[in-house]
């Protein structure tokens, strides 16, 4: 398993404003509303339960799930509402920092390509579209989702399309090793892919992950970058790769 460390953000041209607010607001609901913990009464209220959401009813009450029994309390009216405010909530620390850290590394390449404001609407669609297909692939499921890995999977599948030649730095076998992010973000979304489907085959959860949100999310994206980036600045930053490689392939 490849860990992300940074990319190539020399070509950037303005702060990330919209990525930086996106993990702000990612940090106060996990510290201030779910209380740290990611197991009190506001996560299992507001996350998404498939269930909910196709039978348009907020089930409150304990729910037996295989040889376990979950509590879910009252959520948002209309209940759908829940796709918006799972999107900024997680279950623990470690899915917290995890999400982040991967929105830090690209979203701000993406966000400036995009520009702030589309930037945004393509990163909400995202999450959208990423629960949509969790949902789709398990419409009567009590087993309440949240996180942002579906919105941040929809920018992970833009960057693959838009910036497939950016170097990124990962740690591979203890060491820090610079790789293109075709690799990177390629091997990544094969394994939701090869997950997501297992999971679909064999009726299993996908032990406690969301992999279809990802494989949602992350094919929304790569559709939707034709629509929200900017193409004028795609073909000049390919461009300049080429005409780099052209040169660097002739220094002795």
């Amino acid at each position: 398993m490849l860990f992300p460390l940074g990319d190539d953000n020399s070509d950037r041209r303005a702060l990330p404003v919209v990525t930086w607010t996106l993990i702000a607001l990612n940090i106060l609901v996990y510290f201030l509303l779910q209380g740290g913990s990611g197991e009190n009464a506001f996560t299992y209220g507001y996350s998404v339960v498939p269930y909910e959401i196709t039978h348009n009813t907020d089930l409150v009450g304990t729910f037996r799930i295989g040889r376990n029994a979950l509590k879910l309390f009252q959520g948002p009216s209309p209940v759908w509402l829940t796709i918006f405010w799972a999107m900024f909530m997680h279950g623990g620390l470690s899915h917290l920092f995890g999400n982040m850290l991967y929105l830090w590394i690209f979203g701000d390449n993406v966000e400036d390509n995009m520009g702030r404001v589309k930037f945004l609407i393509f990163y909400l669609l995202c999450g959208i579209l990423a629960s949509a297909a969790h949902i789709l692939t398990g419409p009567n499921s009590t087993v309440p989702s949240l996180g942002a890995s579906g919105a941040i999977a929809g920018v992970l599948g833009a960057y693959l399309i838009m910036f497939p030649h950016n170097t990124v730095r990962v740690i591979a076998f203890y060491q820090v090793v610079p790789m293109p992010a075709i690799i990177v973000i390629g091997l990544w979304g094969l394994l939701q892919f090869f997950n997501g489907f297992g999971s679909l085959v064999s009726g299993a959860e996908g032990g406690g992950v969301a992999y279809m949100a990802h494989v949602g999310g992350f094919v929304a994206g790569m559709a939707l970058c034709f629509l929200f980036r900017d193409r004028s600045l795609s073909v000049k930053d390919q461009k300049d790769y080429y005409r780099t490689q052209f040169y660097r392939d002739r220094e002795f």
